[in-house]
């Protein structure tokens, strides 16, 4: 089996994968279940920083996404797209799906928003029901200040729908302090569980708009509000993967007891951006770069195809391309979760070296050992 240093998924502990395994009843009708579901959206939420309810979904990460526009958006709701990343203006779909108009404000993918930029524009036009922003924008790496663009737009009294899913247990997320109302995460990023759930939070605003609407959400699947009275009820809207839920409570176990998991993360991105640079290869991002993955422009005369397959055949260790206005022109380089710990990223550098080489560019250090030199 090749190691997958890949920006999500990422590589799982044994006991996630043991507690998947466990012997499970009917979630429909267990009230032991019900209890143990209802604990771990407790210690979600209380990882997140948050008083907020949080509801663990059946379905992969982006499914928080659209269940948060599905149940905010009416037609004709006008709703502020922050896009400065694929992810970011990605948004507009479901806005769209939903009945709503999206109002994209675009700036430069190649840095984070600026927030007093955006200060200025929302001076001029703050008419919107809800905005999105991704605090993470995976293609790319970028990482937004939601903690000063949450706080900006609630003074406008705009809901804050944050896409948080390839940072939040790699970076600070604050849900409560930096006002978010609905923040969307998803178990196989730095959570460290297999793909199969989203969860979100949902502050008592957004739950009052969801409640307030004068339209019926448009979907069964991604209304927020069906999951509202769950505990009371003893009663979920569909029937949840409870071994995936198992997987998660072990994964969410294990965040918990890794106290210094954000500086861990800082200083593993810090130490392979520079053990990049060193070889001779250009990043992506001018500023501002996430802990959880690193971007990195496609040397001239190569393809990506190349250096994954490469790192692949001859290394066991795949990374990632990418997709949509970076497709063909960066690699990403995972290091979140479980991955982001010095012996398997000296690995996946160490291979990255080789296949360049080997591919006809000359790196001028050999980046795993440079990586090391740095701890």
């Amino acid at each position: 089996m090749y190691k997958m240093m890949t920006p999500g998924p990422t590589m799982t502990a044994p006991s996630v994968m043991e507690a998947r395994s466990r012997e499970f009843g009917n979630p429909d009708t267990d009230l032991t279940f019900c209890e143990e579901y209802h604990a771990l959206c407790g210690e979600l939420a209380g990882l997140l920083h948050t008083k907020n309810e949080a509801y663990i979904l059946g379905g992969e990460g982006i499914l928080a996404l659209e269940a948060a526009c599905a149940s905010l958006t009416e037609p004709g709701d006008r709703v502020l797209v922050i896009d400065n990343g694929i992810f970011g203006k990605g948004f507009a779909d479901f806005v769209k799906i939903y009945g709503g108009e999206p109002v994209l404000y675009t700036v430069d993918y190649h840095r984070p928003v600026d927030v007093e930029e955006l200060a200025e524009y929302l001076e001029k036009d703050h008419d919107f029901k809800y905005a999105t922003v991704v605090h993470c924008d995976t293609p790319s790496g970028v990482l937004n200040d939601i903690a000063s663009i949450c706080p900006l737009l609630k003074r406008h009294g705009i809901l804050t729908v944050v896409d948080a899913v390839a940072s939040m247990f790699g970076e600070e997320v604050r849900v409560d302090d930096w006002q978010i109302d609905i923040v969307c995460g998803g178990s196989q990023k730095a959570l460290s569980a297999p793909p199969g759930l989203a969860f979100v939070t949902v502050s008592g605003d957004a739950m009052t708009a969801m409640e307030q609407r004068k339209s019926p959400i448009a979907s069964f699947y991604c209304n927020l509000l069906t999951f509202k009275n769950y505990y009371r009820d003893k009663w979920f809207p569909y029937t949840m993967p409870i071994s995936d839920i198992y997987g998660m409570r072990e994964a969410v176990s294990l965040v918990k007891q890794d106290a210094g998991r954000i500086e861990r993360h800082r200083r593993v991105a810090a130490a392979v951006r520079k053990a990049v640079e060193a070889a001779g290869l250009s990043l992506y991002l001018e500023e501002g770069s996430a802990s959880t993955v690193t971007v990195v422009r496609v040397p001239d005369g190569l393809t990506d195809e190349a250096i994954i397959g490469g790192m692949l055949a001859d290394y066991q260790v795949l990374i990632s391309g990418c997709f949509d206005v970076l497709k063909g022109k960066v690699i990403r380089l995972g290091h979140m979760g479980n991955n982001a710990n010095e012996d398997d990223v000296a690995e996946m550098l160490f291979a990255l070296t080789g296949t360049l080489n080997k591919l006809g560019f000359s790196c001028q250090c050999d980046m795993g050992e440079k990586f090391k030199s740095y701890f």
